[in-house]
């Protein structure tokens, strides 16, 4: 006697029908998406409804109303005002320069002297 017997699945009137017909298989899914389209049309018709009042364009009373009370605008007077604020606040410092090396850098003809040895075990740690 086998393991398994051989028995025939799915005897059934459908099984056979798809059997014979095997374009019907997909039927069942093509319905329920054109089904599921048509279902949320309402739902993405009101979003879209929802949307266009958000962003819909001025009457021409609410333009002129907008208009009156506008404060005028030059962006080359804006420059100025704030170049002027942040010339008084600036304050010119100097870095710190490193060890071995003048305040005022090296003159052009002479040879830069060669930076100072750093320690092995702060090479190490960066």
């Amino acid at each position: 006697m086998p393991a398994f017997p051989s028995r025939p699945l799915n005897k059934s009137p459908l099984y056979r029908r798809l059997k014979r017909h095997p374009a019907l298989f997909g039927v069942p899914f093509l319905l329920v998406m054109v089904g599921a389209s048509f279902g949320m049309q309402a739902f993405t018709q009101t979003r879209y409804d929802l949307h266009s009042q958000k962003v819909t364009q001025m009457s021409r009373e609410q333009e002129l109303g907008l208009d009156r009370n506008r404060k005028k605008f030059d962006a080359r007077e804006e420059y100025f005002k704030l170049s002027a604020a942040s010339q008084e606040e600036w304050e010119p410092k100097r870095i710190e320069r490193p060890k071995g090396l003048p305040e005022w850098g090296v003159a052009p003809g002479e040879p830069p002297s060669p930076p100072p040895a750093i320690p092995l075990d702060l090479e190490r740690r960066t």
